[in-house]
């Protein structure tokens, strides 16, 4: 046990610094205008604020509770980085469905308990989703299969 909540207070002062840095880059680089004529810097600057207030949110009150240690396991962004390069190897060659189900399966693999229902679900649902936005909703040329041998 922890005396405090350090894994709250880092991600919050995460949050605060990439907050801060989107807030002061549009500030510092496009025009603000007013409340009646924004300009395009109001937008990404009124969100870096909100951004940064939610890590404040965050880490304060994570001064005042005790935390417990983390458990650090190496295969977790391993299996999750190659699931998205798995995707970006996949999704020219093979199309856009067989690349959401490599990228869904191997990033599952994260887990240390695999639910086989919830995995076909869950990759049913996320190619039906990619068909719906991507050919039907947006209308793009991606090919949902493609052959390549």
């Amino acid at each position: 046990m922890l005396s405090r909540d350090y894994r709250d207070i880092m991600g919050g002062a995460l949050l605060i610094l990439v907050g801060l840095a989107f807030s002061g880059y549009a500030f510092a680089n496009y025009e603000l205008g007013s409340i009646n004529r924004m300009g395009p810097g109001m937008f990404p600057v009124a969100l870096g604020i909100i951004l940064a207030g939610f890590g404040i949110m965050q880490a304060v009150p994570a001064f005042f509770r005790p935390g417990v240690m983390p458990e650090i396991r190496i295969w977790t962004p391993i299996f999750v980085l190659s699931g998205v390069a798995a995707f970006a190897l996949m999704v020219r060659p093979l199309g856009l469905l067989p690349a959401v189900i490599a990228v869904v399966v191997i990033s599952s693999l994260a887990e240390l308990k695999i639910r086989p229902v919830s995995l076909i679900i869950l990759t049913g649902s996320l190619c039906l989703m990619s068909w719906l936005i991507f050919s039907v909703g947006l209308g793009l040329p991606i090919p949902m299969f493609r052959w390549p041998f």
